[in-house]
């Protein structure tokens, strides 16, 4: 059984007992919720598609732990014509453990 969820903007695709990195959630760790955007689920021949979302889709998730993603370096820079900016940046992400996935038409 799999799922497609939004989450951040995003489309995952998920499977029961999966760990996954979202966008930063505010939830403490070791709190269960569940995703209200569900888009797809589906179990071998028997697929249901929202639209957008499906109404009795269900995704139970549990928050594992929060971080931040490796630093990626942004560089502005015009040659001769001294200019040059230089920043970073590190995402926030929340980890989470998909525990169940429930619902259809």
């Amino acid at each position: 059984m799999y799922a497609v969820i939004e989450s951040g903007g995003k489309q995952h695709r998920v499977i029961p007992g999966e760990l996954l990195k979202l966008e930063k959630l505010d939830l403490p760790e070791g709190k269960s919720f569940d995703f209200d955007k569900v888009m797809l689920i589906g179990d071998g021949e028997d697929v249901h598609i929202g639209t957008p979302y499906l109404e009795a889709g269900k995704v139970t998730a549990e928050v594992i732990s929060h971080g931040r993603a490796k630093k990626i370096s942004i560089i502005k820079f015009t040659r001769r014509k001294q200019y040059r900016r230089q920043a970073g940046h590190r995402q926030g992400y929340t980890e989470v453990k998909i525990i169940d996935i429930s619902g259809s038409k």
